[in-house]
Parts: structure tokens; C-alpha cells; sequence
């Protein structure tokens, strides 16, 4: 347990955060009990388990969950561990089965966590055994949202959607499908994995409400990631909006007139073709917040997301105060022709993941941050979060505490509810402490 209270590293008055909350051990131990046991976590898409049995693992802090479809086409998240003596009962990434078997001592569990048979059970157990208190640790809540899939251990937790609070119109606009109907998204492909060593919480921050790093990727910038390998990323930015949530949550909305979708797709006309039907059916549907974009954002506390092409999220799993485990999930309209999925997933793999030209950027700036802040005399000195520490403004088109496109209020915002958490032991005494 830490010995001293997390308000004590993140000074909301005066914009200073303490190095010591990205590399010290003790901190480290307790986010996992006060956030990642605590707080609503991405796990999956649903895409990913559309048949009964149909498995995939996935992780809530450093833990393992199986996410299945069970025989009623329930979701399940289940803990990913044996009830006799800790194993883990799933090792295979994804697949579909009827049962989870202990590769130790054969215990066996149905797919909605239910133990079924132990080894041996009528010779060596005396009754009462009771099967029914031993199945598989499952989570408190579940929440299905536009076919991202959410759980918490904590049975107090709020409804997701109240969890949400003003991001839920970040994460409405960002996975309906383009043309802002019903038919949602889907996984293209299978998630990428890989571990960076860095903290877990500088991505989480680089992806609330990061828009001054960059000047980093300006070599992509000039080489031209567009999708047809000419054009820049995004030609036209629009007017940028900041919004911070008291939950915790950062989003960078994109506003303009035009389509939200502005990369030149002229190397394929199917997919030219196909955004362009999008933005007409959008415009109709929307009005004037057809041109606003959920660009990039994060779910406190560790979901990332891209809502333009490339179409992507991310989450940045704790694997010590030192590496981030990464996950990408790759998404496209479920009604998307094929040629224009393809295309799409040409584009994602150039600018995303570990071999992506914008991430690798990305990868360098936490690489360092992390290592030069474990330093004994760099320890001592706090990061500067001053940007935008006026008053917040709103947006007409946004929802949310909102700012220019400049300023560091979102990051705040996470720290700020990071605290919250560490300090607070209760979901009563968090929704008691909500504002900046």
C-alpha cells in the first residue's frame, strides 16, 4: 500500500504531476487493485464470438479473462484461471469448444463458467461438494455497446453507460457504421500483440487529448501516409475540440464541414466511391454534426481509440510499472464491400501497430519518457501539465468540458480521476469525486 495519498503526485492547481506514478513498484501494485478491479475495461468485440462456443482471451489489468459465447448466445467473461489450484484453463488465443479442461489436474468447466466434473470426484470427495460454488470466477457486470464489449470485477459499479458520461457520444459516433446507421463494425482480422517498455498510462494520455506530439510524426507527414501513399494523413483538419471528462475520459473531436472521412482515397475508386455514399446517407441522418469526428481518444482507463481510417482500437495492458503489453483491434463497416476492406487493411498495417510508421514514432517518445523518468535525480522533478489551465469553454457540437485544439486539460482530467481512484475505496466515495 502506498504511503502517501495519490493527490500528493498530481497537483491539479498548479498543472505538476509526479514522475514517481510512472515508475514506482508500489503504485504499480496498487492500480490493480483500486482501477483494474474497480473500473469498467475493454475486452473484446463481439464480432470476434459469433457462435455459440466461440472463445477468445482477452485481459483486465494483468489478468486473464475468457470472453465466450455460451449455449443462450450469452457473453461471457470469466476469469482465466482453474478453481483447484490456479492454472490457466484456456490456452489458446481464440477458437470455439464445449468445455475448458485444467491441463494440471482436469477439472473441467462449460463455456458459461460452470464446473462440470472433477477428476476422480465420487472416490475422493466427501459430500458436500458442492459444484455449483466452484465454477469459474465470472465478472460482476457485462456491457455490450455498439459490439464493443466491457466488464468489471466490481458488482457496485456504475451502469456502463453512466460510466461513460459525455464520451458516450464519443464512442456512438465513432463505431456506428460510417454512414452513421445501425450495421455497426467489425474486427478485420486478428488482434496484434506486442510489448513496449514504457508505462501503461503515458499511452493512455498520448491518445486522451495528446495533439501537441506531432511534431513527431512529421517525417511521416512528409513521406505521405496517405491511403493512396501521396497525400498526407488528414489534408484537412478541420476545427479541433478537446474534450475532458470528469470520468476521466479525454476525446480530440474533429468539426468541419465537409465529410469527418477527408483522406484522399483516389488509388481506389471502390472505396472513393463508398465514403462518399457514407457522407451523403451521414449528412442526412445528423445534420450539422455529420462533420464532427471522434478523431482519437481514450476510455479511462486504458482504451484508445482511432474513429477516422485508419479505424482502430487499442488497449495498453499493465505488465509492470515499466512495459505495456499492446493490443489493436482493426475495425471496418460490416457493410463495406470486400475490395474496400481490403484496401482498408493495406492502409491500417502502414500507419498502425508495431510495424506502423506513425507508431513506431510513438513507441520512441514512451520508450524514453519511461526510462528517463526511473533516474534517481529526474525523480525529484514533476512533468509539466500547465497548457490550457483557463477556464474551459464549450462547444455547440460537442459534448463535454472542451478546449481549442491546444491544451492539456484532458490529461489532467485522466490524472486527475487516476487519483480518485487510488485514494478512493469505495464506488460511493468516486462518484462523490468527479470534477477537476
Amino acid at each position: 500500500m502506498m504511503k502517501q495519498p495519490a493527490r500528493s503526485f498530481v497537483d491539479m492547481q498548479s498543472g505538476e504531476i509526479s514522475r514517481e506514478i510512472f515508475v514506482d513498484e508500489t503504485i504499480y501494485r496498487q492500480e490493480q487493485e483500486r482501477i483494474f478491479a474497480r473500473a469498467w475495461v475493454y475486452v473484446g468485440h463481439e464480432t470476434q464470438i459469433p457462435n455459440t462456443g466461440d472463445f477468445f482471451l482477452s485481459r483486465m489489468g494483468e489478468e486473464s479473462v475468457i470472453v465466450t459465447r455460451d449455449a443462450s448466445k450469452r457473453v461471457r467473461v470469466l476469469l482465466n484461471t482453474c478453481r483447484h489450484r490456479g492454472m490457466r484453463v484456456c490456452r489458446y488465443d481464440e477458437g470455439n469448444s464445449n468445455a475448458f479442461q485444467c491441463p494440471y489436474h482436469g477439472w473441467t468447466y462449460a463455456v458459461d463458467g460452470k464446473l462440470l466434473g472433477v477428476q476422480k470426484y465420487d472416490r475422493i470427495y466427501e459430500p458436500p461438494f458442492d459444484k455449483a460454488r466452484w465454477g469459474l470466477i465470472e465478472a460482476a457486470k457485462i456491457a455490450n455497446f455498439r459490439s464493443t464489449i466491457w466488464a468489471t470485477w466490481d458488482a457496485e459499479a456504475p451502469p456502463f453507460e453512466e460510466y461513460l458520461g459525455e464520451a458516450k457520444f464519443a464512442l456512438d459516433i465513432g463505431f456506428c457504421s460510417w454512414d452513421a446507421g445501425e450495421s455497426g463494425t467489425e474486427v478485420l482480422g486478428s488482434v496484434q500483440k506486442w510489448i513496449i517498455p514504457a508505462n501503461w498510462k503515458i499511452v493512455a494520455e498520448n491518445f486522451a487529448g495528446d495533439v501537441l506530439h506531432n511534431i513527431s510524426h512529421r517525417s511521416v507527414d512528409l513521406v505521405g501516409l496517405g491511403p493512396n501513399d501521396k497525400a498526407g494523413r488528414r489534408d484537412d483538419p478541420g476545427r479541433g475540440a478537446l474534450a475532458a471528462c470528469p470520468e476521466g475520459h479525454g476525446i480530440i473531436y474533429t468539426v468541419a464541414a465537409a465529410s469527418p472521412e477527408r483522406a484522399d482515397y483516389s488509388a481506389s475508386p471502390a472505396t472513393a466511391a463508398y465514403f462518399k455514399r457514407c457522407w451523403e446517407r451521414r449528412l442526412a441522418k445528423m445534420g450539422d454534426q455529420a462533420g464532427v469526428s471522434a478523431t482519437v481518444g481514450t476510455i479511462f482507463p486504458n482504451m484508445s481509440f482511432h474513429a477516422q481510417q485508419p479505424r482502430t482500437i487499442l488497449v495498453a495492458h499493465p505488465s509492470g510499472p515499466h512495459h505495456t503489453e499492446m493490443w489493436r483491434w482493426y475495425l471496418v463497416d460490416k457493410q463495406a464491400p470486400p475490395e474496400v476492406k481490403q484496401f482498408l487493411r493495406s492502409y491500417y498495417m502502414r500507419y498502425s501497430g508495431p510495424a506502423g510508421l506513425t507508431e513506431q514514432d510513438d513507441m520512441e517518445n514512451w520508450k524514453y519518457a519511461t526510462n528517463a523518468s526511473r533516474g534517481a535525480v529526474a525523480r525529484r522533478y514533476p512533468y509539466n501539465y500547465k497548457a490550457g489551465m483557463g477556464p474551459p469553454r464549450r462547444d455547440p457540437l460537442v459534448p463535454g468540458s472542451t478546449d481549442g485544439a491546444f491544451t492539456e486539460r484532458n490529461a489532467r482530467a485522466l490524472y486527475n480521476r487516476w487519483a480518485d481512484y487510488m485514494d478512493a475505496t469505495t464506488w460511493s466515495d468516486l462518484r462523490g469525486l468527479r470534477s477537476e
